[in-house]
């Protein structure tokens, strides 16, 4: 892959990526394999083939449990070294302001931003210690971005992990360790494509400016960029990738 005639490689370097056995997180996960980076897969199921191959690993995470958080935690801290974490996994669900359930909305929190935090001080550790930098990337949402009705756990839990980048950016950039999110607004995954009518894909397009919903290696291009060492200088951003929908006025 190459940009303006830059090649884009992760040689010698180590990638973990959760919630990757599937959609964005396994186009990632796949791409950065492609650019020859050793990628460590995570998914709840105890076994997946996602991850066959030599510079291919797998680990059991499940997002909502602590537990299995800190096993996750603990194994990082035994990496000889890592270069890159792209906080992936994620829950979404629908709520309402008078229907809100405490249960569901520590659930979504606790898998949409606790993980990811702890993850990142993990990484964290493991990545000053190497004196090499490090890129950490948080998949955010694009209503994290602009908010959306019913949507208060996972709009509250994506507006805070883009919190989270800002100020861990801004502790971190000294270090050359590099934090940011991205923010993908519709995007047509396996889920999506089996979850909208086909009345309901026709009605998101419309409100695409670009006039369709992105894919998945969409995303995965834009991620690769922003956690390679050709993206050097930004710091704490959140960067929509949304096909013009946060900036439509029009969008509601």
């Amino acid at each position: 892959m190459e940009t303006n005639g830059y090649p884009i490689d992760f040689s010698g370097k180590t990638a973990l990526v959760t919630g990757s056995t599937r959609g964005i997180g396994r186009a990632i996960a796949d791409l950065l394999s492609d650019l020859g980076a050793k990628v460590i897969y995570t998914g709840t199921k105890r076994f997946s083939d996602v991850a066959a191959g030599e510079t291919k690993e797998y680990w059991q995470m499940e997002a909502g449990k602590p537990d299995s958080v800190e096993e996750i935690q603990a194994r990082i801290l035994d990496l000889p070294g890592l270069d890159i974490l792209v906080n992936n996994a994620g829950i979404s669900g629908e709520d309402s302001v008078d229907g809100l359930v405490d249960e569901e909305w520590n659930s979504v929190l606790e898998v949409n931003l606790n993980t990811p935090v702890k993850l990142i001080r993990a990484a964290t550790k493991v990545m000053k210690n190497a004196r090499k930098g490090g890129r950490i990337l948080n998949v955010s949402s694009l209503f994290g971005v602009i908010g959306r009705p019913n949507r208060h756990a996972y709009t509250a839990s994506k507006s805070a992990l883009s919190g989270i980048t800002r100020s861990a950016g801004l502790e971190l950039a000294r270090e050359g360790i590099l934090v940011n999110a991205i923010a993908p607004g519709f995007i047509l995954t396996d889920m999506t494509k089996t979850m909208l009518s086909v009345e309901r894909r026709k009605s998101l397009e419309e409100i695409v400016p670009i006039g369709r919903m992105g894919d998945e290696a969409e995303i995965a291009r834009f991620a690769a960029f922003m956690v390679s060492d050709l993206n050097s200088y930004l710091v704490g951003q959140t960067i929509t990738v949304d096909g013009g929908v946060s900036v439509s006025p029009g969008f509601s």
